[in-house]
């Protein structure tokens, strides 16, 4: 049975074509289109519906530094109303999930992915729950405000949300209703995310919606302004068997600390190199590259394959990222793939494809 967020009929109201996604029924887009909602959100501002994530809590004096045994990072110097971008590794160095820490005054909050949750939850309680009392967040919805409207669009409810930088979150009202809103997003602009009780999430979403620069924007886009901005997605850049050296995340490693799962795994790689690392790629053809897809080297032979590729509305071209093999890369030699009998040749590229517009 596919769950529904408090949002389902204010989606339907809207227009939204409904789609199963990490067991809820999810807007992939609404009348006007991927391609328009995407530009929208990098030219005015998107509002997402993000309630299928996995919220809690782990409360308690010893939070952080239990936490800090599962994830390879630093969280000992947060400070409240702080947040920290990680992941949650497993004994061989495998990303269980990407989750974001805010830093509270009685502990922790964590947002975690949707298909991931019942896991992370069962895996968090297992190590915390004789230690911190851990609470999941059953009855909050969580939205996401992008865009460069984003800021002062925030302004006109909360002066005091308005004012966090990037990676910085608070508790505050809009209208009278109680929120905990966060500096952050998946799009790679500047804006916010904002966790809501269910009985306020429609009075809310509707407050913000009715904003003339704000627009509902669907799955579809949410994944190419996040393919656009370089950013992970847990099952094609992240998974279980790709470590944060390989997805190219070791810049949130604590390199002088072995006391966290798959630490021996990941420090040798940060030491010595790892097999494979995420790229980008331009794609030298209007059709885009899909997940999977092989890339082969000018001798033909395999050197890596497509994680996720879709069309770039903002580049006019199609784009992908890619796991290869770190030789090939320093070496800089023509790349191709083939679809549908078509060989395409592929160019690499830094990463991100569109420059961040975090406010810092």
């Amino acid at each position: 049975m596919l769950k529904q967020t408090p949002l389902y009929n204010l989606h339907l109201e809207l227009g939204a074509r409904m789609v199963p996604f990490a067991g809820y029924l999810m807007p992939v887009q609404y009348g006007n289109g991927t391609l328009h909602e995407h530009l929208h959100c990098r030219s005015h501002a998107g509002f997402f519906d993000i309630s299928h994530m996995g919220q809690c809590l782990i409360l308690g004096d010893d939070a952080v530094p239990e936490l800090g045994q599962l994830i390879p990072s630093d969280i000992s110097g947060l400070k409240s109303g702080d947040q920290k971008y990680t992941v949650l590794t497993n004994s061989d160095g495998g990303i269980m999930d990407d989750i974001i820490i805010t830093r509270i005054d009685t502990g922790l909050m964590i947002v975690v992915n949707a298909a991931c949750k019942d896991k992370d939850f069962k895996h968090l309680y297992s190590h915390l729950g004789g230690r911190c009392c851990f609470n999941e967040l059953t009855s909050q919805a969580l939205f996401a405000l992008q865009g460069p409207a984003a800021a002062s669009i925030m302004e006109k409810f909360s002066a005091q949300a308005a004012e966090l930088s990037f990676m910085q979150a608070c508790g505050t009202n809009i209208k009278g209703i109680k929120c905990n809103v966060s500096r952050s997003g998946y799009t790679g602009e500047d804006g916010f995310e904002i966790s809501v009780g269910h009985h306020y999430a429609e009075q809310l979403a509707r407050l913000l919606l009715a904003e003339d620069d704000v627009e509902p924007i669907g799955l579809a886009a949410r994944d190419t302004l996040r393919l656009e901005a370089g950013l992970c997605l847990y099952g094609h850049e992240l998974n279980e068997s790709i470590t944060p050296v390989e997805a190219g995340l070791q810049w949130l490693i604590k390199k002088a600390d072995n006391n966290f799962p798959g630490a021996e795994k990941i420090l040798a790689q940060l030491q010595h190199g790892s097999e494979k690392i995420r790229v980008g790629l331009l794609i030298d053809s209007k059709i885009p590259v899909r997940e999977g897809s092989v890339i082969c080297n000018s001798e033909g032979i395999a050197v890596g394959y497509v994680t996720s590729g879709s069309f770039s509305p903002c580049l006019d071209q199609p784009i992908a990222m890619a796991m290869l093999d770190p030789y090939t890369v320093d070496l800089g030699s023509p790349l191709y793939t083939m679809v549908r009998d078509h060989r395409i040749t592929v160019t690499l590229t830094p990463l991100p494809f569109i420059p961040h517009r975090y406010y810092r």
